[in-house]
């Protein structure tokens, strides 16, 4: 009974020191009905993985304190230690020789942090990327907040965190807001590409096809063949006159050509000429040459 007094005692010291000397990232609170059992919450340093994330856990403190030390729980999923498990730590009871009975709750939950921030293996830690400890971090709001312990004793945390899970409920609320008008915008947009290039097709057709305009109206007229018989005799009699045009074309064709011929024959009969009459200059002056010899 002694014992328990002296532990209790010292506790309630510890507790005034560490509401008097806030520790950076951490909060602590002893149970109402048992001051042997405290509940600490470790908030994550910006510059860390942990950033954003809120971890629960326990020291339970043995009768002996602060002779003993005592057992390290951490009950959030952290990607650092196991969950409900004790933790090997040189501030915990796994190492009652390296104890320090001058060390308080202060000096405990500092350690912890310390030892969380780093990568040494324990007995009790466990393996995980950055990204993973990012993603234990985000789900550590709501999983905190199914603890009964951790909403009677740390309410301001409570409070701070509902208030995060609500902005962060708004900001996705806006991007799906903000996704869903970009989208209902896109299928305006294609619907009315859609009747534009509907209403052009329409009035392309109507200014394209007149041969079909024509065929509609003989059909709505209901007109007899016998009044397509005149147009036809017109195509005929202009399909013969394309004819006679062509026939005369090609005479003029053939005779430029016949002409061309001619000029090419007249030009070849000079040139000979020519070259006979140089020729014949030529043996004249050889002649000449040989008689003034």
């Amino acid at each position: 009974m002694t014992k328990k007094l002296t532990a209790t005692s010292r506790l309630k010291q510890d507790y005034l020191r560490f509401k008097k000397d806030p520790v950076p990232y951490i909060y602590a609170e002893p149970l109402p009905s048992n001051m042997l059992e405290w509940h600490y919450v470790v908030k994550g340093p910006e510059d860390s993985p942990y950033f954003g994330g809120y971890y629960h856990g326990t020291l339970l403190f043995p009768s002996e304190y602060p002779f003993k030390p005592p057992s390290i729980y951490m009950f959030t999923p952290n990607g650092r230690f196991k969950t409900n498990t004790r933790l090997c730590l040189s501030i915990s009871d796994f190492h009652p020789d390296t104890w320090n009975p001058a060390w308080s709750v202060a000096t405990i939950l500092t350690g912890l942090l310390s030892f969380m921030l780093e990568s040494t293996p324990t007995l009790g830690s466990t393996v995980s990327s950055p990204y993973e400890k990012k993603v234990y971090a985000r789900k550590s709001l709501t999983f905190n907040l199914k603890n009964s312990n951790f909403r009677e004793l740390f309410p301001n945390i409570v409070d701070e965190i509902k208030e995060l899970l609500l902005l962060e409920q708004q900001r996705q609320n806006n991007i799906n807001n903000n996704t869903n008008n970009k989208n209902n915008n896109n299928n305006n947009n294609l619907y009315l590409d859609n009747n534009n290039q509907q209403n052009s097709n329409s009035k392309n057709n109507k200014n394209d096809n007149p041969r079909n305009n024509n065929n509609n109206n003989i059909k709505s007229n209901n007109k007899n063949i016998t009044d397509i018989i005149p147009i036809n005799n017109s195509l005929n009699n202009i399909n013969e006159s394309n004819k006679g045009d062509n026939n005369l074309n090609n005479n003029i064709n053939n005779k430029i050509n016949s002409e061309f011929y001619n000029w090419q024959s007249v030009c070849s009969n000079v040139i000979i000429i020519l070259s006979f009459a140089i020729f014949a200059l030529i043996v004249n002056y050889i002649l000449k040459s040989l008689n003034q010899e």
